[in-house]
């Protein structure tokens, strides 16, 4: 007996019903994960590049840059180097004349030392007490020459090293006086010494010897003092006119 379909869709459900094609469906699902990683990597690759590429640019632009700043700088030590060299040549020339002055000003200052202690000290002698001499001791004077110029440091020598600047100030020696007189009155002594102390000019009064001896049949006191010579501030110093007046 012959059976004859004369519906063709209900044999298409039919044959669908009877199974699913699962290799196609995981053949088309892998096609698909093979172009994801193959868009992926292209994509990856571009990025790449174009990393590179703006690297690349911004490295090139920052050499460019260096390179500029470098010739700047180059060309600026150059021109501050001979400036430096003509600052130290004056600022050379400068200490010299102001060393110069210096001596000057340092010999005029101390071509008073003598009449100051000649001055301050008839001025404080007490009564019944006398000078029998007076004299520098100590350190001699002039032991340091300010007239030569000093020598430059070992280390100053050297290639490439930084000039050593003249010294302009003018060191001056250690002037101490020594006193040696009699007195009759040991308290005028002590009088002596304290007011040799109050002086502007004179101080570190020290006492090396005091003994009793004769003179003129009369006993008296012989004593021997150094005092040293203070250099007081200028602006304490007072000058006036010196002149020697006489009859006609």
């Amino acid at each position: 007996m012959i059976d004859i379909n004369l519906l063709p869709s209900a044999a298409k459900k039919k044959a669908a019903r009877k199974g699913v094609d699962l290799g196609a469906m995981f053949a088309g699902a892998n096609a698909g994960l093979k172009d994801k990683f193959l868009i992926g990597a292209i994509a990856v690759t571009v990025i790449v590049g174009a990393a590179a590429g703006s690297l690349y640019v911004l490295q090139t632009r920052r050499e460019q840059t260096l390179a500029t700043q470098l010739e700047r700088a180059v060309r600026d030590s150059t021109k501050y180097s001979s400036l430096v060299r003509d600052r130290v040549r004056a600022e050379a020339v400068r200490d010299t004349v102001l060393r110069q002055v210096n001596i000057i000003k340092s010999i005029d200052e101390d071509r008073y030392i003598w009449p100051h202690v000649m001055s301050e000290v008839s001025r404080v002698l007490p009564q019944y007490t006398w000078l029998t001499s007076v004299a520098f001791t100590g350190t001699p004077q002039g032991s340091y020459n300010v007239v030569a110029l000093p020598k430059p440091a070992a280390t100053d020598t050297g290639k490439g090293a930084k000039p050593k600047r003249l010294d302009t100030e003018i060191p001056k020696d250690q002037v101490t006086v020594q006193l040696n007189g009699r007195t009759v009155d040991i308290q005028a002594l002590t009088r002596f010494m304290k007011d040799l102390e109050g002086s502007p000019f004179l101080g570190n009064i020290t006492l090396l010897r005091s003994e009793l001896a004769t003179d003129a049949g009369k006993e008296v006191t012989q004593f021997q003092l150094t005092v040293a010579f203070t250099r007081p501030d200028t602006s304490e110093l007072r000058r006036v006119p010196f002149s020697l007046g006489g009859g006609r």
